[in-house]
């Protein structure tokens, strides 16, 4: 199953971001550190990152077993994150980019350097 998750956008600064975003939409920062951000607004989540680091993207919340499907499916590693996270990258044919993420039992996103 795919259930929307966040999206992704770039910045070159982060925390100038972050706290725009905060100041702005009551952005709550649930995990920030010098190359990206995670923030809660409403009900949807908002991804800073950093161009070199990351894709703006679509990201698709799945279950470890259909992460693996996928990544088998299109030749894909799944990568762990810094967050404990895992997940792979795909480009659609109109070179759109969506993240296929996985959050292990338990995952608990924790607020660093916000």
């Amino acid at each position: 199953m795919f259930e929307m998750d966040h999206v992704a956008i770039q910045t070159a600064d982060i925390p100038t971001a972050v706290q725009f975003y905060r100041d702005n939409f009551g952005a709550t920062v649930l995990y920030q550190d010098a190359s990206w951000a995670f923030l809660k607004i409403g009900q949807g989540k908002l991804a800073l990152v950093l161009p070199q680091q990351h894709p703006a993207h679509v990201a698709l919340r799945v279950s470890l077993q259909d992460l693996q499907a996928m990544a088998e499916r299109f030749g894909r590693a799944i990568a762990t994150h810094r967050d404990g996270t895992q997940g792979i990258y795909l480009t659609d044919p109109a070179g759109n980019v969506t993240e296929l993420i996985y959050y292990p039992p338990g995952y608990v996103a924790q607020a660093r350097d916000a």
